[in-house]
This record gives structure tokens, sequence and C-alpha cells, in this order.
């Protein structure tokens, strides 16, 4: 492992990766993108693109992407996008990958921006 002491370094940049049109994803739903060999959820909510792993980390099953999307209020009352496995249910913040239900697991997610009407998902090795 490589460590990088130098405190002014920026971090790497991602790789990114055209996964599919914005019109392919329904408003307030997720779609599944195998984007370097990995399954990732990808989730069009009140306007935004959000990535996260598809893989639910309570059931190691890949189903995240057809998960039921929602909001939450945070502990400052901010509305946050949210989406709930479809198999026991547990909810995670769509933005940082946070589990609401277990503080100590979370889903990976992956920058994600829409240019030109395509959605592009971000990848740092």
């Amino acid at each position: 492992m490589t460590l990088n002491l130098n405190p002014h370094s920026s971090p790497p940049l991602p790789s990114w990766q055209r996964v599919c049109s914005l019109a392919d994803i329904l408003p307030g739903l997720g779609v599944c993108a195998l984007v370097d060999g990995r399954q990732i959820a990808v989730f069009h909510v009140a306007g935004q693109v959000y990535a996260v792993s598809n893989r639910d980390p309570f059931t190691g099953a890949d189903v995240i992407s057809r998960g039921l999307t929602g909001s939450y209020r945070d502990r400052e009352a901010k509305e946050r996008p949210k989406v709930a496995s479809p198999l026991l249910k547990h909810a995670f913040d769509l933005e940082t990958g946070q589990s609401l239900d277990h503080a100590d697991m979370t889903l990976p997610t992956y920058p994600a921006r829409v240019q030109e009407g395509e959605v592009w998902i971000g990848l740092v090795d």
C-alpha cells in the first residue's frame, strides 16, 4: 500500500463512463448498470441522479436498483433522498449511502452527473 503524505495533493479524479440516457430512468425509479464489472444502482429522484452499489449489504443480493425511493428528514430537518431495499426494507441515504437503520452499514456511492441528457458514473480506482 502506498501512502501519499503530501497534504497539498488532490484526491484521484474519477474516470467517467456513460451508462444510459436520463430518459431511460423514470423519475422516482432506479436502473442497474454494469460499470467496469460493478453493479451500480442509478436513481433519478427529485430531478437529481444518484449512484450507489446495487448490492444490499444486509442480504448480499443485488437488488437495490429495484428499491422504493422516497425522502426523510435528517437531524437538521433537511429533506434528503433515500432508497429502501426491496427485500428487508432497510433504508439508505442516496447521497451518502448511510443506512438509516444501522449506523455501521453503508452502501458505496459513486459520483453521478447528467451531461447533454446522458447519465455518467465516475469510478475511482
